[in-house]
């Protein structure tokens, strides 16, 4: 007879740090990972890190930069595999600051792609720059 304590599920383990920000969808792929945090700009638990193998341990908190963006994440779970978007969310808990809000008082161009002639001169206009005279 097995007892119940034999059927719990066994305490999560370490991780590396790689292979966990990969299966987090923090990086498209595992080499773009590794390159991340041998970069030497990652922090696991106001700890630089520099190897990629280092060990990830449920509760340990990482900050990175992702992009423009700051990212500080808590580990709430190691993961076994990279799975959708949804199941990947469940692997951590955001701590990052809200990203501010984006600056309206610069012109930009209008999405859509290329300028057009008209949209060119207003910019050139706006430079400072006269073509016609």
């Amino acid at each position: 007879m097995v007892a119940a304590a034999d059927l719990a599920a066994p305490e999560p383990g370490p991780i590396r740090l790689d292979k966990w920000l990969w299966h987090a969808r923090f990086f498209k792929s595992r080499s773009l990972a590794a390159q991340a945090v041998g970069s030497g700009r990652m922090r696991l638990n106001s700890q630089p890190v520099a190897k990629p193998a280092a060990q990830l341990r449920p509760g340990d908190v990482l900050t990175f930069m992702q992009g423009e963006r700051v990212r500080v994440v808590r580990m709430v779970a190691p993961g076994t595999r990279r799975g959708p978007a949804p199941e990947a969310r469940a692997l951590y808990e955001d701590l990052s600051p809200a990203p501010p809000p984006p600056d309206l008082s610069r012109p930009r161009a209008a999405s859509g792609g290329r300028p057009q002639g008209r949209d060119r001169r207003a910019l050139d206009a706006l430079r400072g720059r006269d073509l016609q005279g």
